[in-house]
Formats: structure tokens, C-alpha cells, sequence
């Protein structure tokens, strides 16, 4: 059951604190078997676990946000023993650089799909972020405007989870 601290997606858009925000999915919609590199957004109750951000760009959006700086990664490789975590440059495996120069990680928040302890090819980096444009897919993450999306951000507390029905 979803509490108030929730954020439910549903045929509308994304469902928090009393109101629906339009987001975009993977654009292999959502899926009970996720799979690295399928594009779809996982089924489920998600943690959010941790909130990075540019602070070249904007200011921190809450206390417990952490900066993402220049050599910041995420691991995609599924024979990487740092699969689906944040690593440093520089980096032999497959990876996706968190400090880009379009605005999509300028904000982002991390849930615990397949985190801490990553099944090899379950999926990775399923983040929330900002979306390239309304109605065009991630690749399994959920994403916002950038208004919606920052205006989400300082109400997220660790309680908060993300549940894809």
C-alpha cells in the first residue's frame, strides 16, 4: 500500500504528495524481468536511496545530496564487479557518465533496483531524472520536467519509495 511519502507511477504520470506529474518510461515499458539494456522501467517497490547533483548548475536540493563531480560514473557492466555503482575515471568497464553536458543528471534520484548487492545483467543506474522532452523514452529510468523534478526533489526523505505498479 502507498503512503503519503510515496511516489506511484500511473497512467497519468508520476503520483507524489497529492498531486501527478507527466514522466516518461523506459521505452520498453515496464517489465517484471528486467534485463540490462532492454529499456524497460522494472516493476516494483524502490527505495530511493541517495540524491546527486550538479553543483556547477544548481544549488543542492537538500542536506543529504551528494555532488557529482567531473570523473563520476556509474558502472553498466554486468561482468564488472562494481556493476550498477558509482565508480571513478578513469574506468576500464562499460559505464555512463553522471556529469554530462546536456542537463538529464543535473538532478538525480538513485533507487535501489538491483543495489547493493547487483545481480549480474538484472539492470542498472535506474535513476529519476530530467526528461530530454515530454513523451520521449529513457532507457528504463523514470524522468520529469525539470520544474516538476526539482520541485519533487526537496520533499524526497530516505522513507520515500517509487512504486511501479
Amino acid at each position: 500500500m502507498a503512503g503519503l511519502n510515496d511516489m506511484v507511477l500511473t497512467p497519468t504520470g508520476l503520483r507524489f504528495g497529492g498531486q501527478t506529474y507527466p514522466c516518461t518510461i523506459g521505452k520498453g515499458g515496464v517489465s517484471s524481468t528486467k534485463r540490462e539494456g532492454d529499456g524497460a522501467t522494472p516493476r516494483g517497490t524502490h527505495r530511493i536511496v541517495g540524491m546527486l547533483f550538479r553543483p556547477d548548475r544548481i544549488t543542492q536540493p537538500v542536506d543529504w545530496a551528494v555532488p557529482i563531480g567531473p570523473g563520476d560514473l556509474w558502472s553498466d557492466d554486468p561482468t564488472d564487479r562494481a556493476y550498477n555503482t558509482l565508480v571513478r575515471a578513469p574506468y576500464p568497464h562499460s559505464h555512463e557518465a553522471l556529469r554530462r553536458a546536456d542537463p538529464l543528471y543535473d538532478l538525480i534520484l538513485l533507487t535501489d533496483w538491483n543495489w547493493p548487492d547487483a545481480v549480474a545483467g538484472r539492470g542498472s543506474a535506474i535513476f529519476i531524472h530530467q526528461w530530454r522532452r515530454a513523451g520521449y523514452p529513457t532507457e528504463g529510468c523514470i524522468a520529469l520536467s525539470r520544474t516538476n523534478l526539482h520541485a519533487i526533489a526537496p520533499r524526497i526523505t530516505k522513507s520515500t519509495r517509487l512504486i511501479v505498479p
